[in-house]
């Protein structure tokens, strides 16, 4: 999935929010001329993320900041870390430090929550994926923050899989209505998109397994025990996905019936951001 696109049209946003008209307290305090330096400075252990959208605020507020990197997105960073240096003209660094420190505390808080949860999963096959569970306008940030801290990517949108869920099966009559009608959709529309289908109960497992046609079938709110004999009779025909009712203190059990993935919305919407901050030197 390209990200950019999002990620350009959201830091135009955040500046035009943020800065409108002038940073009237930066320049009425800061010499237009002056040069500074700040530091990226880590306050709290966690996963470092977004250094890498940092450099592109820089560079939309000013051209001629430079960044001197010393971390890459990704690594463990404890208190009292610095990820980089940024030089420039100070009223530059001023009106990017918020931007900047937004960004990077959220996708940071997100990247080590992902990070716990990736760790509670070593050594099996299961992957750890997001949701749509994402604060509007943030969701390329989010759902990138993801990947940097071990995870990995549900669809971005409505636009790229079909998803049946709940809702949709209960509008359109029945599971079975629900799978014929998209698989039809896809035909007369020639689009190339994977269908999921959310299944409630090993009946409704059963209809799925019946028609085919799909390409993951996901097991709402499934307890262990109907996880495991789900599993079995899919027999690693189509991949399977646990989602609802998972914390970590199960989500080992759950991984270990089999499944393939395990969708956490927690991974974004139950976030604590990291402790980060710009300091002038």
């Amino acid at each position: 999935m390209n990200f950019q696109p999002y990620i350009d049209a959201l830091i135009d946003l955040a500046i035009a929010e943020d800065i409108g008209d002038g940073d009237h307290t930066s320049q009425a305090v800061i010499t237009p001329e002056a040069q500074g330096k700040m530091k990226l400075l880590v306050k709290q252990d966690g996963v470092i993320a977004g250094i890498d959208i940092a450099r592109q605020i820089f560079q939309r507020i000013d051209e001629h900041l430079h960044m001197e990197q010393l971390l890459n997105d990704g690594v463990r960073v404890k208190n009292g870390d610095v990820a980089f240096y940024v030089t420039g003209r100070e009223l530059s660094l001023l009106q990017a430090e918020r931007l900047v420190l937004n960004v990077m505390q959220r996708m940071s808080g997100v990247a080590t929550q992902t990070a716990v949860y990736v760790k509670a999963l070593e050594g099996l096959k299961t992957i750890i994926l997001d949701t749509r569970k994402t604060t509007p306008g943030m969701r390329a940030l989010d759902k990138l923050a993801v990947k940097i801290g071990g995870g990995d990517n549900h669809r971005m949108g409505l636009f790229d899989m079909i998803l049946l869920k709940d809702n949709h099966i209960d509008f359109a009559g029945g599971i079975e209505q629900a799978i014929l009608k998209a698989q039809e959709y896809l035909l007369h529309t020639n689009r190339k998109l994977a269908i999921e289908v959310e299944v409630r109960s090993l009946d409704e497992l059963k209809t799925v397994l019946r028609i085919g046609g799909v390409q993951r079938i996901m097991f709402d709110n499934f307890d262990i025990a109907t996880t495991k004999e789900a599993i079995n009779l899919i027999a690693g025909r189509y991949e399977t996905e646990s989602s609802g009712g998972i914390t970590l203190d199960n989500l080992r059990t759950y991984a270990e019936c089999g499944v393939d993935f395990i969708s956490v919305g927690a991974l974004t919407h139950q976030i604590k951001s990291l402790d980060l901050s710009l300091k002038a030197i």
